[in-house]
């Protein structure tokens, strides 16, 4: 039993008695008597008072506090709630000798006189007054937390990430029939579940207030044509064999349209969906999808755009007007006298002679893995086997510039230049005007007319520069400031190569073997790799 204190009335005086622990009980802390004693409004003399409590770990002690006696205190408490009005905690004095002790019933109607009403823990109220124990901290009220809901969330049975690559074959090869970024279905597959939202429960502090849980999030599944949806609204299922994507949050099958070969038993084709070519296409034709072209066979001089990914299974061969422009990644085993332009990445075992533009990586790392002559450009990193040629073919590699950007800020230069020759022809004639009307000569309205259209047209033309000049400025802000790229070489790199990163450039003196350029105080520098 804890060490405990209590008030006496002895021979025209109150006494302050404190009485020692008992077993493994604690002993009076001096802090609990102070502030028993400042709350009842009794003074003490502060040595006399630690010396007696320091005693009273072994023996009982006395300490006087007044030549008056008073009248007998009842036992009390000391309440403490919590800051978030979660929990309560009550700490009791002993009465004074011949003083009257608190039931738990007034405990319990005093606690809810002072606003503890909720989760009032009666089981340890009533131990306490079946077995005071004095000085003793006890929790008597607790709150109840809410509890928190869950959000609703979309299970998709497929993959929905757009940034597969194609494997690596050990012997270095690509292997094109098995490139993970076509998510295929059949009828009856399962596309997507919806899990629904499960409501949280509110809870309650002290006051009988209720806590509201966090709101929870809603889904809905998002679908288009060739999909069935299930009665409780859950579950998508496909009504066809084709394709799946995720496109914005909506789930989309597509059919395939599947060709043996692009040419004149054909015509040029316009697809919504993917298309596939079990052969090859031939010359002049075009092919254009929203969705994957895919090729089995070689593509000549022809165009090819899509608004997914292109895969050419045996390259293409563009005789300088072949053109392949996909929304989505380009995979073809060669690339010769073509241009080629993806949104994502661009991977290949060579590329010959031609234009490349990608905004993610160009990979050409194969087994035979070589750049040589035409042009290269990837927002991203570029990485090759041998770069160059030993007969010195014009060859350019250019890293961490958006082609887009680079376009864009292309196209804004040559309309300032514009708009500035409207200005020059403009500008000297509303001068003269202005001149004129200041000397009081007077302009029939046909003038007066045309001189309004050209102040019309000089504004115009005005705040047009004003906002190319500002978006050629965030432009280059952005191409200042390419994200980490590099030009990485597995094998050689040969004189006259230019490798350009961001807006600097340097040309290859000799060759190199497995090296990396990379953009370090302004400059291009080769490094190791």
């Amino acid at each position: 039993m804890n060490g405990y204190f209590r008030l006496a009335n002895r021979e025209g005086a109150t006494l302050l008695k404190l009485f020692p622990p008992t077993g493994e009980g604690k002993p009076v802390d001096i802090g609990d008597v102070v502030e028993y004693l400042t709350m009842k409004a009794y003074v003490c003399d502060p040595q006399m008072l630690r010396r007696a409590v320091e005693n009273a770990v072994e023996a009982e002690q006395e300490v006087r506090l007044g030549n008056e006696m008073k009248f007998p205190e009842r036992e009390c408490y000391k309440l403490r709630v919590g800051p978030d009005k979660m929990q309560a905690f009550v700490k009791f004095y002993a009465a004074s000798e011949g003083g009257e002790d608190m039931t738990s019933e007034e405990f319990i109607k005093d606690l809810r006189h002072r606003g503890i009403k909720a989760g009032i823990r009666t089981e340890v109220i009533e131990g306490y007054f079946a077995k005071r124990e004095y000085l003793e901290e006890f929790l008597i009220a607790e709150g109840r937390d809410p509890v928190q809901g869950k959000n609703a969330w979309i299970e998709y049975k497929f993959n929905t990430d757009k940034k597969a690559k194609p494997t690596l074959n050990e012997d270095g090869s690509v292997d094109f029939f098995h490139l993970n970024i076509l998510n295929h279905c059949n009828k009856g597959d399962v596309l997507a579940v919806l899990h629904p939202e499960q409501p949280g429960e509110p809870g309650e502090d002290l006051s009988g207030n209720r806590i509201l849980p966090a709101e929870v999030r809603k889904e809905t599944l998002k679908f288009g044509h060739n999909i069935e949806l299930s009665e409780d609204r859950t579950v998508l299922t496909a009504q066809v064999d084709g394709h799946v994507e995720l496109v914005e949050g909506s789930v989309f099958v597509s059919d395939e349209l599947v060709v043996e070969n692009v040419d004149n038993s054909t015509g040029n084709i316009d697809y919504e969906g993917n298309v596939q070519i079990n052969g090859n296409v031939a010359t002049n034709f075009q092919v254009t999808a929203k969705g994957d072209i895919m090729v089995k066979g070689v593509v000549e001089g022809a165009q090819l755009t899509a608004g997914g990914n292109i895969i050419i299974a045996r390259g293409m061969n563009g005789m300088g007007r072949g053109v392949l422009k996909a929304g989505g990644n380009i995979v073809a085993k060669f690339l010769e006298n073509a241009t080629a332009e993806a949104d994502g990445y661009v991977t290949s075992e060579s590329i010959l002679h031609s234009r490349v533009t990608a905004g993610g990586e160009v990979n050409v790392d194969g087994r035979r893995g070589f750049i040589t002559g035409g042009k290269v450009c990837a927002t991203g990193s570029i990485n090759v086997k041998t770069l160059g040629s030993e007969m010195g073919a014009d060859t350019i590699v250019e890293v961490g510039t958006d082609p887009k950007l680079k376009e864009r800020l292309n196209q804004l230069q040559k309309q300032i230049g514009e708009d500035t020759r409207i200005l020059q022809t403009v500008q000297p004639t509303l001068i003269t005007a202005k001149q004129k009307l200041a000397k009081g000569a007077k302009l029939s309205p046909e003038q007066i007319q045309q001189i309004q259209s050209m102040a019309a047209l000089n504004k115009q033309k005005t705040d047009a520069i004003e906002a190319a000049n500002k978006e050629i400025e965030d432009l280059q802000k952005l191409m200042m400031s390419p994200s980490e790229t590099v030009v990485r070489v597995k094998g050689e790199v040969y004189p006259g190569t230019r490798i350009c990163i961001g807006d600097v450039s340097m040309v290859v003196q000799k060759t190199t073997h497995y090296c990396r350029f990379i953009r370090q105080r302004g400059d291009v520098k080769m490094a190791p790799f």
